[in-house]
């Protein structure tokens, strides 16, 4: 099993451009974090193997306290093996790190913080609605530096508004902080988003596809030259900085998902849980994992590999098609393979298949050229 994803549903308020399973009401708190511990005692009989990467997402899993997290990490240590050299990581908005909390998380089991930066620019932050300021944000990463060496920062680009020049910009200050590790994102408007009823009532710009391909370009170029490693499309690091619990996501390794919304994995078959913080609450109360389990069939995890490969630094390997789905699924790839090979969009290189550079902003739509569809 390579790890545990928990997520946590709370925010202070919601981002327009958000789409994930949380509540701006922190009432039910208590009860959910005593309801994650029951899901891990539940689960527990699931994992043979030692425990490789904690991961706490959301929603704002820095909203929790130290002692709700303390409190999870006692359930997970008395009923997991967890690997003493494991990845134990924690989303953080710059509002909730303040000196001391960063102090106290630092004396907690998490090694890793990934901070929600987004962007420098106030107006930015404004227009996402994000819960934290500029200045917020530099004091945030300044404080973390002094006691993480782990660090990893999300920027969106793509905004409307952010011009080359300023996107440039977020790019030289999140250098000049020395992160080893950055995840940037174009901005997508999501159906039922804030967002995109915003933009159907024109109170907001659309999304200008063409200036996110620049900002993706510009960061490729900028992250290359600094010495990083772009190992997945949007996630850039420095060695030995490469996300533990991203890569074996996409290297397809199990994991159990743990709260509202939360999806996880065993190598075969896919559960998510429900997204409703009460009836989660209420079911664990009950003894239930409230979750849903969908059986993938064989081009269904064929698709998956292809999805997740094509994205990294590791690509696909055709040995390995053979090997996990047999000789059908290679013969199938090989033939759509043929026609995106000779547009340049894919290549080969030390012994596997990778998307070219003029292919990855592109990326989805290869890999669906090369899914297999059942008749």
């Amino acid at each position: 099993m390579a790890g545990i994803y928990i997520h946590i549903p709370f925010c202070k308020q919601a981002c327009h451009y958000c789409d994930f399973h949380f509540s701006t009401s922190l009432k039910w708190k208590e009860e959910l974090v005593k309801a994650l511990s029951k899901e891990l005692i539940l689960k527990k009989n699931k994992v043979s193997e030692e425990i490789e990467t904690i991961y706490f997402g959301g929603g704002t899993p820095s909203l929790l306290s130290i002692k709700e997290l303390n409190f999870i990490f006692k359930t997970i240590y008395e009923n997991y093996e967890v690997s003493s050299k494991a990845e134990i990581t924690l989303e953080a908005n710059p509002d909730d790190l303040s000196e001391e909390k960063i102090k106290e998380l630092a004396k907690s089991k998490i090694n890793r913080l990934s901070i929600g930066i987004q962007s420098f620019y106030e107006e930015d932050l404004k227009w996402m609605n994000r819960s934290h300021n500029a200045d917020q944000a530099e004091k945030a990463i300044a404080f973390s530096k002094k006691h993480f060496d782990n660090i990893s920062i999300d920027l969106i680009y793509g905004v409307p508004g952010m011009t080359d020049e300023k996107w440039k910009n977020n790019l030289k200050k999140t250098l000049e902080f020395k992160i080893p590790h950055i995840s940037s994102y174009a901005l997508t408007v999501e159906t039922g988003t804030a967002l995109a009823k915003m933009i159907d009532l024109k109170k907001k710009k659309p999304v200008d596809d063409a200036a996110a391909k620049r900002h993706y370009e510009i960061l490729v170029e900028t992250m290359k030259n600094a010495g990083y490693i772009n190992y997945e499309f949007s996630n850039f690091g420095k060695e030995k900085y490469f996300s533990q619990n991203n890569t074996a996501y996409w290297m397809g390794k199990p994991y159990l998902g743990i709260g509202p919304s939360a999806h996880g994995f065993d190598g075969k078959n896919r559960f998510w849980n429900v997204s409703h913080n009460i009836l989660y609450i209420k079911s664990l109360e009950e003894g239930k994992i409230p979750q849903t389990k969908e059986v993938l069939t064989p081009a269904d995890r064929y698709n998956e590999y292809i999805m997740t490969r094509l994205r990294t630094i590791w690509g696909i390997s055709t040995a390995e098609i053979k090997e996990k789905f047999g000789e059908q699924f290679l013969l199938h790839f090989q033939a759509e393979s043929k026609s995106l090979f000779d547009k340049k969009l894919l290549i080969t290189k030390e012994n596997s298949i990778h998307i070219s550079e003029k292919g990855k902003f592109l990326g989805d739509g290869v890999s669906a050229e090369l899914f297999y569809i059942a008749e």
